[in-house]
Parts: C-alpha cells; sequence; structure tokens
C-alpha cells in the first residue's frame, strides 16, 4: 500500500535532492571546463556548461528504484530503468566526444524494444502486467500497435532532445508532463506508482531548472534530454495503454506539435533533418524579440490550459481534443509573429 506521504516525498524529495546534485555537478563541470561553445546554431552567447542533465538523472533513478520496490509490481521499472542508464551512457559520449546518428539511434532502438515490456499487457520474469497494452485502444492489432507505439516512442525520445535548445524550456516541459500525468493517472484511479513517478519527474526537473531558468548557468545536454524522454515517453504511452489516449495527447501536445511540424517542414525542403538549426517555432521567437523567459512561460501557460483539457478528457473524451488543438495553433503562431518594438 503507497503512503500518504509518498507523492510529497516523490516530488520535494527529487527537487531538492536535483537542486543540490545540479549544483555539484555544475561545479564539476566548470572545473573540467566541459562548455557548449556558442556557435551560429546556438541560442547563448557565452560558454556555458553543459551536463546538467546528471543531476536530473542521478535523482531520478533512484527515485524511481524506490518507488519501483514499493510497487504493486516491482519488476515493471526493471526495463526501463536499464534503458535510461544505457542512454544516459551514450548520450555523455556524445555530449563529451560526439557521435554518429548510428550509434546513438541503436542505443535508441534497443532501449525502446526492451521498454515496451514494461507497457501493460507486456510480459516481465515476474509474469504478465494487467491490462491489454493496446496504445491505440484496439484499433490495430497487437503487433502493429507495438510496432507503432515503439515509432512514436523513438520519435520523442528525438524530439525531446531537439526541443532542448533555450533556458528552462526541456526543464518546464518535463515538469508538466510529469505533474500533469500525476494528476491524471490520480483522478483516474490509475496505478499509484504511475502517479509517483510522474512527481519524482516533476521534483527533479522543477530542481534543475532552478539552475537552468534563464539566464541559465548550465544546460542540460543529451545527457539529460535523451533520457528525459525515454522516461516521459513510457509514461505517456503507459497512461494511454490504459485507456487515457487523449489526456497522454494533450499533455504533451506542444513539444509534439512543434518538433513534428518543423520536422516536416524541413523534410519538404530537402534539409538534413538530423542536422542541429534554429528552426524551431520557440528558436524563431526568440530570434524576433522574446527573451528565453517569456517564451516558457508562454509554453507553460499553455501547458496548464492542455493539462485542464486533459483533466476534462477524463469525463468529456476526445471532444476536448479540438480545443486542445486551437491552443495549440494559437501558441505557434504567437510565437511565429515578431515582437514590436517599444515606442
Amino acid at each position: 500500500m503507497t503512503s500518504p506521504l509518498a507523492p510529497f516525498l516523490a516530488l520535494c524529495g527529487s527537487f531538492a535532492l536535483s537542486w543540490l546534485l545540479t549544483g555539484r555537478v555544475l561545479a564539476y563541470l566548470r572545473r573540467k571546463a566541459i562548455l557548449d561553445h556558442p556557435n551560429d546554431r546556438s541560442s547563448h552567447s557565452i560558454p556555458t556548461p553543459r551536463g546538467g542533465g546528471w543531476g536530473v538523472m542521478l535523482t531520478l533513478l533512484p527515485a524511481w528504484t524506490l518507488i519501483a520496490m514499493t510497487a504493486d509490481h516491482p519488476l515493471r521499472a526493471l526495463p526501463i530503468l536499464a534503458g535510461t542508464v544505457a542512454l544516459m551512457a551514450v548520450s555523455w559520449m556524445d555530449d563529451r566526444r560526439g557521435l554518429g546518428p548510428a550509434p546513438r539511434f541503436l542505443a535508441q532502438i534497443a532501449a525502446v524494444v526492451a521498454g515496451l515490456a514494461a507497457l501493460p499487457g507486456g510480459t516481465l520474469p515476474g509474469g504478465p502486467l494487467p491490462g491489454d497494452g493496446l496504445v491505440f485502444q484496439g484499433l490495430l492489432p497487437f503487433w502493429a500497435d507495438r510496432l507503432v507505439a515503439a515509432v512514436g516512442w523513438l520519435w520523442f525520445v528525438n524530439l525531446f532532445n531537439f526541443m532542448d535548445g533555450i533556458d528552462g524550456l526541456a526543464g518546464g516541459e518535463a515538469a508538466s508532463i510529469g505533474a500533469g500525468l500525476a494528476l491524471v493517472a490520480t483522478l483516474a484511479a490509475l496505478d499509484p506508482a504511475l502517479a509517483l513517478y510522474g512527481l519524482a519527474v516533476a521534483g527533479a526537473a522543477l530542481g534543475f531548472l532552478v539552475w537552468n531558468w534563464h539566464p541559465a548557468k548550465l544546460f542540460m545536454g543529451d545527457v539529460g534530454s535523451v533520457p528525459l524522454g525515454f522516461t516521459l515517453g513510457w509514461l505517456l504511452l503507459a497512461l494511454a495503454a490504459s485507456g487515457l489516449w487523449v489526456a497522454a495527447l494533450l499533455i504533451p501536445a506542444y513539444f509534439l506539435a512543434d518538433a513534428t511540424v518543423t520536422l516536416l517542414r524541413r523534410l519538404a525542403e530537402g534539409k538534413k533533418v538530423w542536422q542541429a538549426h534554429r528552426e524551431h517555432f520557440y528558436q524563431k521567437a526568440t530570434q524576433r524579440g522574446r527573451s528565453h523567459a517569456q517564451v516558457v512561460r508562454l509554453v507553460l501557460t499553455l501547458n496548464v490550459a492542455l493539462l485542464l483539457l486533459a483533466v476534462a478528457s477524463l469525463a468529456l473524451g476526445w471532444v476536448v481534443l479540438p480545443a486542445g488543438a486551437a491552443a495549440v495553433v494559437l501558441l505557434l503562431a504567437l510565437l511565429a509573429r515578431p515582437v514590436r518594438a517599444a515606442a
């Protein structure tokens, strides 16, 4: 049985530990001169330590391990924890030395394939997990459902990395998704462990944001953004596989829309989509006069509206989707507009 104090400990304990560890990581990165130097694709102007995601992930791993040990299905998180560790290792090598797309993508595929066993209906050493595991609610046969879910999960891992481009954005989105998922899972009376996992993500992200809010003292780096995308992707798929697919779409809708529209536009223009760039809506907003903090506040405001719609979907179902889509489109249009100079 979950202790009544568990949600408080998951959120506040993760916040405190992440804040402390990120500060230690910052000191280490400065001492070792592990810096992200500005280039023509950067949104910063001075060399800034990169690798702050260590503080987030070294908080999340023990927190999730403790939550898993007290859950009804302790082994459920095992493939996710193992995949997270593997992605942290590969991503840190990429942060330090730079890896080609092949080893990074192969590691992501391996982590996602293993992680599919942690969805409802998956089979672990302790036996199958409850539920049929159909993310797309029976519209596809099981094998196709799993295949499309895996592709979507891979895309989410990469889009979360792509969207980590200005101060506070990835941390703010991680906190929003974690807290939103925890609220929806609690209201829907799902497995309490899902809510605790979400609160731990929110707390760890908020502790990191103390150091990453504009002007950022350090950046997350791939060592944080890639495994965060992996863990959050699992939570969202688990929410969808539990029947709450509308909420699973709405909670991360801004990141999904910005990254996907930008990818499709670059594909249509014949550009190399795997190369770093400054063409996301949030990046263009900073180029057109908005500060990093202003952009992140706008995204967080949208996220609150999306969360309210996700909660409403528990009673109303898919009919709230048009309102969510309209809200996202309005924000994308706002970010695309130049800021008028004061008279």
